[in-house]
C-alpha cells in the first residue's frame, strides 16, 4: 500500500479509535496529559511501522496496545509497576506490539465504556472554563488536532495549544479522579457534558464570526459525541433529546446555504433538500426522551420545536401556535432573554407582528442582549411588516454592526437596503 495510503489510514483509525485508547491509558495512570501523549506516541510508533509492516487486521487494537505498553514502560521508570502490577497485569498483552491478527481483539475489554465517560466527564469538569472544556472535548473525544480546532473557531493555533495545556495542567495539579461523578453530582455534571457538546453543534450551525455562516465539521463532530454520549448513558432522557435536536437541526443543514454560501432563511428553505433520515432519527431520539420522562427538559422543548417544522410540509403549514406555545414552556423551565426573543418571533407569526413585536420591545434594556445582533434583526422584520420601513431599516444596520459573521452582515445589509415597503 502506497504510503500516502497508509497515512490516511492512520489518520482515519485514529479519529475513529483515539478517544478510547487515551480512555484505556488514562485509567491505567489516572492522568489524561500523560495518557494523550502516550497515545500520540503509539500514533507516531505506526506512522514508522505499518509502511513497512502492513496495517493490523485490528488497528484500534494496535495502537492501545503500543500506547498502553508506553504507560507501563512510565510506571516502571517511576518504580511503580510493583504496586500496580496487580491491577494492571490482566490488562497487559504478552504479545509483541507490532504483532498483526486478532491477537489484539481482547484489548477492547468490557470496560470500555465506563472508560469513555470517564474521559467526557474530565474533559468537561467544572474546574475548567468553558472554552478550555470545549477544547480539550474536541481533543479527546473527537480525536482533533489542535490545528484543526483552532481552524474550526477562527482563532490562532497558539491559543488553542495554550487552552488544552493549561486544561490538561489543571486536572492533573488538582489530581482529579478519573472516574463517573457519584450520584449524587451525576446529573449537575451530565448538564454541563451536554451543554459542551451543545455549545459545538451550535458554533457549527450558526458561526458567531468568519466569512463562513455554517461550519458543517463542527456539527457533525457534537452529533458524533451526542451519539457516543447515549450509548453510554442510555437512560439519561435528556441525552437523547440533546441528540433529537441536533438531529433534527442538521436535518436542514444542506438547506441552509446557497451555492454562493449566502444564508438561505427557515422559510424560503427548500423542504425537500432537507435530510428524511436525520429528521426520523431524531425523531425517535426525541420519543425515546420522553418515555424517559423528560419531555419537560430544555433539549426536549427545543427538539420539539424543531420537529414541529420538520413534520410541516410546507411553511404555511408550520404550527405556529404550537410553537409559541412550547417557548411559552420553554421560557418557564429555562428563563432566558434569548428564549423569550424566539418565543417574540413564534408569536408574531402566530398572532401578527404587533404582538411580536411588543414583546421583543421588552427586551430592549436587557443587558445580555444590548450587543445580541439577533434583537435588532428581529425587531427591524417586525417593523418592516408593519410598515414602520424607516426604523426597520435602521434596526438591520444596527443588526449588521453587531454580528462579527460576514455572511449574515451581508445579508442585513441587503434587508436594509431593501427595505422600502411592508412586506
Amino acid at each position: 500500500m502506497p504510503v500516502t495510503d497508509i497515512k490516511r489510514s492512520v489518520e482515519a483509525v485514529w479519529r475513529i479509535e483515539s478517544a478510547r485508547i487515551i480512555a484505556a491509558v488514562a485509567r491505567m495512570l489516572g492522568d489524561i496529559g500523560l495518557a494523550e501523549e502516550f497515545a500520540q506516541e503509539a500514533l507516531v510508533s505506526a506512522l514508522e511501522h505499518w509502511p513497512a509492516d502492513g496495517v493490523p487486521d485490528n488497528p484500534g487494537a494496535w495502537l492501545t496496545t503500543t500506547a498502553k505498553r508506553r504507560a507501563v514502560d512510565h510506571l516502571r521508570r517511576d518504580q511503580l509497576l510493583e504496586r500496580k502490577h496487580d491491577e494492571l497485569g490482566h490488562e497487559l498483552p504478552i504479545e509483541n506490539a507490532h504483532m498483526k491478527g486478532p491477537d489484539h481483539a481482547h484489548v477492547h475489554d468490557d470496560d470500555i465504556g465506563d472508560d469513555l465517560l470517564r474521559l467526557v466527564f474530565a474533559a468537561c469538569h467544572p474546574l475548567l472554563p468553558a472554552d478550555a472544556q470545549v477544547a480539550l472535548t474536541l481533543r479527546l473525544l473527537g480525536g482533533l488536532s489542535t490545528e484543526e480546532i483552532a481552524r474550526a473557531f477562527l482563532l490562532p493555533e497558539p491559543t488553542i495549544a495554550q487552552r488544552i495545556v493549561r486544561a490538561k495542567r489543571t486536572l492533573s495539579n488538582a489530581r482529579v479522579p478519573f472516574e463517573v461523578p457519584r450520584q449524587a453530582e451525576l446529573g449537575e455534571r451530565l448538564a454541563a457534558v451536554l451543554g459542551v457538546i451543545y455549545l459545538i453543534f451550535n458554533e457549527g450551525y450558526s458561526a458567531t464570526q468568519g466569512d463562513d455562516w455554517m461550519r458543517p465539521a463542527l456539527c457533525e463532530e457534537a452529533l458524533r459525541l451526542g451519539r457516543v454520549l447515549v450509548g453510554l448513558v442510555p437512560r439519561e432522557s435528556q441525552a437523547h433529546a440533546l441528540v433529537a435536536l441536533m438531529e433534527l437541526q442538521a436535518s436542514r443543514a444542506a438547506s441552509r446555504v446557497g451555492p454562493d454560501g449566502a444564508p438561505i432563511l427557515l422559510l424560503e428553505q427548500n423542504r425537500a433538500r432537507w435530510d428524511r433520515l436525520l429528521i426520523r432519527r431524531g425523531l425517535r431520539a426525541l420519543e425515546r426522551a420522553t418515555q424517559l420522562g423528560g419531555a419537560d427538559g430544555v433539549y426536549a422543548l427545543q427538539a420539539a420545536i424543531a420537529a414541529c417544522h420538520a413534520q410541516a410540509a410546507t411553511a404555511e403549514a408550520t404550527p405556529w401556535p404550537r410553537i409559541a406555545a412550547l417557548y411559552a414552556r420553554l421560557a418557564t423551565v429555562a428563563p432566558s432573554p434569548v428564549v423569550e426573543l424566539n418565543r417574540a418571533v413564534a408569536v408574531a407569526m402566530a398572532f401578527g407582528p404587533a404582538a411580536g413585536l411588543a414583546l421583543a420591545d421588552a427586551l430592549r434594556e436587557e443587558p445580555l442582549l444590548q450587543h445580541y445582533h439577533l434583537l435588532p434583526a428581529v425587531r427591524a422584520d417586525l417593523l418592516q411588516r408593519l410598515g414602520r420601513v424607516d426604523e426597520a431599516r435602521g434596526e438591520f444596520e444596527r443588526a449588521a454592526q453587531l454580528t462579527r459573521n460576514a455572511r449574515e452582515r451581508a445579508v442585513l445589509l441587503a434587508r436594509a437596503a431593501t427595505t422600502n415597503a411592508p412586506m
